[in-house]
């Protein structure tokens, strides 16, 4: 099993972050990179149908090896990491036996991932923790999920007795800036159902996640020197701050959980004479969510009855909520839950806060849940994995296949 810690190193080690900014795909040349590496390194394990286009996506197959026909899995995780932070010469640290205490990432910056703000890492006591040095994140998400899956079905190779179906695996770019599934080819793609390999702490299975859509705001001011301003002056800058200042308080990230949804700002840039906002707005209800951006327009149709159609409103929706898709096949779900509880995992079935390639997927016709990677504190320098818990994935891909196998019923 030191084959996915090894891997996982080597991978953090390439630069690929996504880039909203960059209208190219995928968005930043590294990604192609990285997936055209990913190719040859599954070429050389001895995967067939070995393709990668244009566009930065990986995909393979490992054939069957069964007369019996069995449904077609298909696993996939994405290849860049989050903009939120660097992405550059990760240089992981590697504790061993951890001990429990607090864990000194950067000694120069006194950067120290702290037992009291997060303690969850206390539940990995004696094992062997990766961790960032405190200056970039470390790129388990996704750079876990692509080693997990290849390491899983380097195992099968190696080891040709094991009855298996026909395996799919699939890598994208640019999920972190949601457009991962943009130019998946789901019919070449080929899989009866797939599951993405991109969740969180060990355990994690989820089938639910928000509909999401973002919120482009422009406001027009007009710049008069503020000595003559009286009756002339109008501050898009304040009118930005009223707009924000009307939409409710408690629907804020800070102050929501589980099924809650939220308005949250992501971007304000502003001056006197023109100001532009950028939200993200998020709801696992559909009703609810489609009331968050009605209360939207009807603010801003407000604010510009009183200040005279300065504001412009801009609402696209993202994607939505994947349990209208894995309802009607809940099968996968009992599947990757047996194959926990096969493996002493207690399964944590829970909403993701958040959307995946998986939930695009789902309605593009490839019902996709997310399974753990087992890593914490995505996106940023407090980021860590226990290499048990890596582990412990590649053991459920392959217990999923094995179960799948088997004809299991479920």
């Amino acid at each position: 099993m030191s084959r996915v810690m090894n891997r996982f190193l080597r991978y953090v080690k390439f630069e690929t972050t996504s880039d909203e900014n960059s209208n190219t795909v995928p968005s930043t040349k590294n990604q192609l990179e990285f997936a055209k590496i990913l190719g040859g390194e599954l070429e050389e394990i001895g995967l067939k149908d070995i393709s990668v286009d244009d566009n930065g996506y990986v995909m393979a197959t490992l054939p069957s090896n069964m007369e019996k026909i069995v449904p077609t899995i298909g696993f996939i995780a994405h290849m860049d990491t989050s903009p939120d932070m660097s992405g550059k010469n990760v240089n992981p640290k590697i504790i061993k036996d951890y001990a429990g205490n607090n864990i000194v990432l950067n000694e120069e910056k006194n950067i120290i991932l702290s037992v009291d703000d997060f303690p969850d890492i206390k539940n990995y006591i004696g094992e062997t923790i990766i961790t960032t040095d405190g200056t970039t994140l470390l790129g388990a998400d996704n750079k876990a999920g692509v080693a997990e899956i290849i390491t899983a079905i380097e195992y099968l190779i190696n080891n040709p007795e094991i009855p298996h179906g026909t395996i799919k695996i699939g890598f994208t770019p640019d999920e972190e800036i949601g457009r991962g599934a943009d130019h998946f080819d789901v019919e070449k793609f080929n899989a009866d159902f797939a599951y993405t390999v991109d969740g969180g702490p060990i355990g994690e299975l989820e089938y639910e996640n928000f509909n999401a859509a973002s919120a482009k705001i422009s406001i027009q001011g007009t710049n008069i020197h503020p000595g003559t301003a009286k009756n002339m002056m109008v501050n898009s800058m304040l009118i930005g701050m009223e707009l924000d200042s009307i939409l409710p308080v408690n629907e804020r990230p800070e102050y929501t959980e589980n099924y809650e949804g939220f308005y949250h700002l992501v971007e304000f840039n502003g001056s006197v004479e023109k100001t532009e906002m950028a939200y993200i707005i998020r709801d696992h209800d559909m009703e609810k969510f489609n009331s968050k951006k009605k209360i939207m327009e009807k603010i801003v149709e407000f604010l510009n009855y009183k200040y005279d159609d300065i504001i412009t409103l801009n609402i696209e929706d993202s994607y939505y909520n994947m349990k209208k898709k894995i309802e009607p096949v809940m099968e996968i779900i009992q599947l990757a839950k047996k194959a926990m509880e096969e493996l002493d995992i207690a399964p944590i079935i829970s909403p993701i806060r958040g959307g995946t390639d998986g939930a695009r997927l789902s309605y593009m016709g490839l019902p996709c849940p997310n399974l753990f990677t087992g890593g914490h504190n995505y996106h940023g320098k407090y980021e860590y994995i226990p290499v048990s818990s890596m582990e412990k994935a590649v053991e459920l891909i392959l217990k999923i296949i094995e179960l799948n196998s088997l004809g299991t019923q479920l």
